[in-house]
């Protein structure tokens, strides 16, 4: 009986077939006014340290990801750093930490715009949405949105559509920002934020992060906001 039915679900088309990545991450990186040189800096060589870590590299293969980086700022101001790139090899997860660590910085002193940044985000998960089984958006910033698209609407938009956003909320000057994220940013089954204190504390969580988002959750209980500060 059950080579019967095989049998009449692959005549239909009905076999679920492997997708050719489980992950789709975009890292979405702060690169507005209130960072400055020594902090981009830290961002960029603690990201790029997170990504040569091999328990983050094992992670990444196992989940056959796709990864693309962006760096944001104010409304209409995104840098796409790195584009799509599937992690097959140790060597390709190498090759994407020294992009993100040779990375030039275009803008310098610009607003907060996490609304533009999700909508730039989600235009890059779209181009490979039907080929991975999970889209994550990575988003890092130090400051609340005070510019551009409106960031609750963008994010529900984005979660309806089946997209998961974490945070990294880095309060060098803000305690209350890991709240803002949970709130206004974050989204999705199983969305979580994590902080940093400082952005010397950066690197540390973001390779924590990294680990979290890329490990495929168990069990997901479907919400519409992550609630988790971690």
């Amino acid at each position: 009986m059950k080579s019967l039915v095989l049998a009449a679900t692959m005549a239909l088309g009905l076999v679920p077939t492997a997708k050719a990545c489980e992950l789709a991450l975009v890292l979405a990186i702060d690169i507005s006014g209130s960072v400055d040189r020594r902090e981009y800096r830290i961002q960029m060589d603690g990201l790029a340290t997170a990504l040569n870590d091999p328990t983050v590299q094992d992670a990444l293969l196992d989940s056959k990801a796709q990864i693309a980086v962006l760096h944001w700022t104010g409304a209409s101001r995104q840098v796409l750093i790195s584009n799509w790139r599937q992690m097959k090899e140790r060597s390709d997860v190498i090759e994407i930490g020294q992009i993100v660590s040779d990375a030039p910085r275009e803008y310098w002193h610009f607003s907060t715009a996490i609304g533009d940044a999700l909508i730039v985000s989600a235009d890059l998960l779209g181009q490979v949405g039907e080929v991975c089984e999970r889209k994550v958006i990575d988003v890092s910033g130090d400051g609340p949105s005070n510019e551009g698209a409106d960031v609750s609407a963008v994010r529900d938009s984005l979660v309806r559509g089946g997209v998961q956003i974490n945070g990294l909320a880095i309060e060098t000057t803000d305690d209350t920002l890991t709240d803002y994220y949970r709130n206004k940013v974050i989204g999705g089954p199983g969305a979580f934020v994590l902080t940093a204190k400082t952005f010397e504390d950066y690197p540390r969580v973001i390779r924590r992060k990294l680990l979290r988002e890329i490990t495929k959750p168990v069990v997901e209980a479907p919400r519409p906001r992550g609630r988790d500060a971690g």
